[in-house]
């Protein structure tokens, strides 16, 4: 396995970034920012179209150190961008994978951020203050870039690149939407292929089965079963008259497709029907003021009005977040969920193009764990919600 420490730039033209690079440039300068130095996977992804390196595409360590791509974007000049990856990558290189001018290589942390403080010394007075990703640059591929450049500040460019992505095309709709049927195509084949006696344990191996037989990288599972709160897979059986919680997460090339659909061993009694039922209208409750350019808290706003009539409204929680190449990036709808953030998108628009988990809980002390999430998309006039199936009681066995 070849680690090449060697520079190898491209000699070729720039081709056109696959991205709004007039937005992004917008959105650098109103942040203050000459230039980004990206190294997390999901925003690199983004800047190079969708590409994403096989190899370390699952894990980063190797040796003494890890894999650590980077992505130079400066401000208005497109043609000066850079990307720093594995010596491997020269094979994607091959293909035409890049379309940045240059394209560098590197074995460990610190010789890919050497790559970066040559390419941006090489930039001059041009560049003086440059957004990088905080919580995923390593502490000592900082420290080189900030000893090798002292005439630099470094600045946190979260924001601007979280605006960015906030807006979906069409080709990500399409795969967010396909992530959304796909999971929900595996959580109903899990339920229905299962009676009485299959633990909390055997059920996440058939959906991670599943999943992966439908295309999908499974990334997570969080059951419960009966009347237990617990969401870990356990040994714990799956009864005859119990429900079931299933809440999967399952990655569609990058984009995560989040959602939970209920079950039962047998028929559900009136007061799990009437359960559910309070769920989905909390749920459709929230859905009702999507549109592009209504306010972003009127989904909460809305969904408490129902909630807020409940006599289980201790016991209910509800919450709406923004969803893409990660859970949780924007639009960022409130303060107080369960991921600490700040509210930037409550008195802001929603913008067609944008997605968005809703998720409603009743946390049952006597009958268990009720939830539903669905996915919804923001249009000029509403909204479109994926994989919008099985959000009734399913039952098990039923194949």
């Amino acid at each position: 396995m070849n680690e090449s420490r060697s520079v190898s730039p491209a000699t070729a033209e720039a081709a056109s970034p696959p991205f709004d690079s007039a937005r992004f440039d917008d959105l650098l300068d109103e942040a203050g920012m000459d230039a980004v130095v990206l190294c997390s996977k999901h925003n690199i992804q983004y800047l190079l179209g969708g590409y994403r390196f096989f190899f370390f595409d699952h894990f980063d360590a190797i040796g003494i150190s890890r894999y650590l791509p980077f992505f130079v974007y400066v401000k208005g000049r497109p043609d000066q961008s850079t990307y720093v990856g594995h010596g491997m990558e020269s094979y994607e290189k091959a293909l035409g994978k890049f379309w940045t001018p240059s394209f560098q290589t590197a074995g460990t942390t610190l010789d890919s951020a050497q790559r970066v403080t040559e390419h941006l010394a090489k930039l001059g007075s041009q560049v003086k203050r440059v957004g990088v990703e905080r919580a995923f640059l390593p502490a000592d591929a900082a420290e080189l870039m900030v000893r090798e450049l002292p005439g630099v500040t470094f600045v946190e460019a979260h924001l601007p690149l979280e605006r960015l992505r906030a807006r979906k095309t069409p080709e990500e709709l399409d795969l967010l939407r396909a992530a959304s049927e796909l999971v929900v195509d595996s959580m109903l084949a899990v339920i229905g292929s299962h009676g009485p006696g299959a633990t909390k344990t055997e059920l996440v191996e058939a959906l991670r089965r599943e999943e992966a037989n439908r295309g999908l990288t499974f990334e997570y599972c969080l059951l419960t079963a009966g009347t237990s709160l617990n969401r870990a897979p356990s040994d714990q059986v799956w009864g005859p008259g119990e429900i079931l919680s299933l809440d999967s997460g399952g990655n569609y090339k990058g984009y995560i497709g989040d959602l939970c659909r209920m079950a039962i061993q047998g028929e559900p009694d009136r007061e799990l029907e009437d359960l559910l039922g309070e769920v989905d209208a909390i749920q459709m409750a929230a859905r009702k003021p999507i549109r592009s350019g209504a306010n972003g808290g009127e989904i909460y706003a809305s969904a408490g009005e129902v909630l807020k009539r409940s006599s289980r409204a201790n016991s209910i929680e509800f919450v709406a977040h923004g969803m893409g190449l990660i859970s949780h990036e924007a639009p960022r709808l409130t303060g107080h969920g369960p991921v600490p953030y700040p509210a930037y998108d409550v008195d802001r628009p929603l913008e067609s193009g944008m997605v968005i988990s809703i998720e409603t809980t009743i946390a049952h002390p006597r009958r268990g764990f009720i939830k539903l999430e669905d996915t919804v998309a923001v249009t000029d006039h509403g909204w479109e919600a994926f994989g919008d199936r099985g959000r009734g009681w399913n039952r098990a066995g039923a194949s």
